[in-house]
């Protein structure tokens, strides 16, 4: 009887070790685009992977399991509900190398509401359905926003159908940020949520619709910098543009009786110019001193 323990302690322990050696083989690492988020942007996971093998290794899914899987789990450590199956495709790794795979998180899970979170990758060898190769665990954290202004309007070509545009304020990483939120008017889902830039809050941002139902905002990013944005329904960032103040005060957002939005007292900001010119003056500088 005491043998067959024996044997059987040493053959669970020489399995234990084969996968131990399975799982050295790869060297995994999980980071985040950053660690605070608005409710409902992209969550952008990076997985880092480095091949240890000693031969190239090609990691797909057979449509069994998958080569890369997330656990995303909430504040009461409970597995974050998927949206749906997510397929990853084919990354080959040749041996000694090390690749990266991005992952907007938001489109795999249901992350469009406040809270805290924490999520690690799982890595599978090519050919193995075992637990796989777990990287770090990262913690982050999604606010909803300080809503500033908020507009509902209909979607062109579409009767009965709308939008609701919300303009967000929000300080992550210490610096205070302005954010746009498409709603969709009927089911209440968030269509898009993503970042137009850095604000300086000593001017306020200024909002319009226009007569295609696009939303333009106008907001100081640095001291003489305002950004000009312009956003469809769906939530595409149709146009962005530079600014600097005019000769009679601040740049403003006009809207015309004919339902169309400009900036007026304004200089456009030409960054080709400007680099141009940047670039004269850092070749002046090349120079090497006169002597006599």
């Amino acid at each position: 009887m005491s043998l067959m323990i024996l044997r059987v302690s040493h053959f669970l322990a020489l399995v234990l070790a084969c996968a131990g050696m399975a799982h050295g083989q790869l060297s995994t690492s999980l980071r985040l685009s950053k660690t605070q988020y608005v409710a409902g942007e992209a969550v952008v996971a990076v997985v880092t992977v480095t091949n240890h093998a000693g031969q190239d290794l090609t990691f797909y899914s057979d449509g069994r399991v998958q080569w890369l899987d997330f656990n995303v789990t909430d504040s009461h450590n409970e597995s974050v509900t998927l949206r749906g199956h997510a397929m990853f495709g084919k990354m080959t790794i040749r041996a000694g190398e090390t690749m990266a795979r991005e992952v907007n998180l938001a489109q795999i899970y249901q992350l469009s509401e406040p809270g805290n979170f924490s999520v690690s990758a799982v890595v599978r060898m090519p050919g193995s359905t075992g637990e796989g190769s777990t990287t770090n665990r990262v913690r982050f954290n999604q606010s909803p926003g300080v809503s500033y202004w908020t507009q509902k309007v209909g979607i062109p070509g579409k009767p009965g159908q709308t939008r609701e545009f919300r303009l967000l304020n929000f300080s992550g990483d210490e610096k205070a940020q302005i954010y746009v939120q498409i709603i969709d008017g009927q089911t209440g889902a968030n269509v898009r949520t993503f970042l137009l830039g850095d604000i300086l809050m000593l001017r306020k941002p200024l909002t319009a619709v226009d007569r295609a139902q696009r939303m333009h905002v106008l907001f100081l990013a640095t001291p003489t910098m305002w950004v000009h944005c312009q956003i469809d329904t769906d939530g595409k960032l149709v146009d962005r543009q530079i600014h600097q103040r005019g000769s009679q005060g601040d740049p403003q957002l006009l809207t015309f009786p004919d339902g169309s939005v400009r900036v007026g007292n304004s200089i456009p900001y030409d960054q080709k110019a400007a680099a141009e010119e940047k670039a004269k003056i850092r070749k002046a500088s090349d120079r090497p001193p006169i002597t006599y």
